[in-house]
């Protein structure tokens, strides 16, 4: 289990709305759902301190769920060439500010026939999310998905059913509950899971990634359109 610690200030998150960027701001931009919850205890009469009387009272928030990072680092060839700390995230642009922001944002943009980079990064990209679930928590992490990418994006479900699959297999999740929505989305998850216990059960001794990925992309998944929403 990690924690992160906060010594801001004793009104917890007080500054999260601020001009500038430090601590308080920085793990509530991060972790956006600790305004709602500063928010909700004062809205139910609840001082949000963590000193009462001169004496600490720490609190401990658990659940919170981190959508991005930001790099605070001085990187002129990024835009900031004195950091995004403190007052320099209030002169920062906004260009510079969204290029010290990384998250997860599902694949857009595709059309045609899927290629090995884009399955790559897909990979790439769910076995991160579910490793560091796993050692975020322990060996009996269970990951809820769906078929992520595959609305308004226009993502394949067989596909990216089969990559988040792959993906747990990777970095040993071991109970996956994969909301399908409809009966429809129950026989592309199943085709998925067919696909890949194919591939997995062979005499081979051991299978590499790279090999994993060509013989997916050798199956010629094709981009859909988005549904509109």
């Amino acid at each position: 289990m990690e924690w992160y610690l906060n010594f801001a200030h004793a009104d917890l998150f007080c500054a999260y709305g601020g001009r500038l960027l430090a601590q308080d701001e920085l793990q509530v931009a991060e972790h956006p759902a600790l305004a709602s919850l500063r928010e909700a205890l004062i809205s139910s009469g609840i001082d949000p301190f963590t000193v009462a009387g001169g004496s600490p009272t720490p609190i401990l928030i658990r659940g919170v769920e981190r959508r991005c990072k930001i790099a605070l680092d001085p990187n002129a060839d990024l835009g900031r060439p004195d950091g995004l700390y403190g007052n320099n995230f209030a002169r920062a642009t906004p260009e510079a500010i969204a290029l010290a922001t990384q998250a997860i944002e599902a694949p857009d943009g595709g059309y045609g026939y899927y290629t090995i980079d884009e399955i790559d990064y897909i990979l790439i990209t769910a076995y991160t999310a579910f490793s560091a679930a796993n050692s975020e928590l322990s060996a009996d992490t269970i990951v809820h998905t769906g078929f992520w990418s595959c609305g308004a994006y226009g993502g394949n479900r067989v596909l990216m059913a089969l990559l988040q699959l792959l993906a747990a297999r990777l970095s040993n999740i071991k109970r996956v509950v994969f909301h399908t929505g409809a009966a429809a989305g129950d026989r592309d998850l199943a085709t998925a899971s067919q696909i890949l216990d194919r591939f997995l059960n062979t005499d081979a001794p051991e299978i590499s990634v790279s090999r994993l990925v060509a013989d997916i992309y050798n199956l010629k998944f094709r981009w859909g359109v988005s549904d509109g929403n």
